[in-house]
């Protein structure tokens, strides 16, 4: 069973899985987006103000995985 964690670890630090988070964290802003609508229909101050948090949370998540993957860059150039 460790061996397949090991792996899924492994996964989660290479460019494909890099690259696969963030578009399910970039995926996620499409609700954030639909909930940042409504309330504005709806002019639900507090359901709005969650969709501004939830927007910055995503924001500061793909700035994470976007400093990994150039860390991961430049792993490959030392490597080389």
């Amino acid at each position: 069973m460790s061996g397949k964690l090991a792996k899924a670890k492994g996964f989660k630090k290479s460019k494909p899985g890099t690259y696969l988070s963030i578009g399910t964290t970039l995926f996620g802003a499409v609700s954030v987006v639909k909930q940042a609508k409504k309330a504005k229909t709806e002019q639900d101050t507090l359901q709005l103000i969650d969709a501004v948090v939830s927007a910055a949370a995503i924001v500061t998540g793909v700035a994470l995985l976007i400093r990994e993957l150039r860390r991961l860059n430049d792993d490959d150039v030392l490597a080389d």
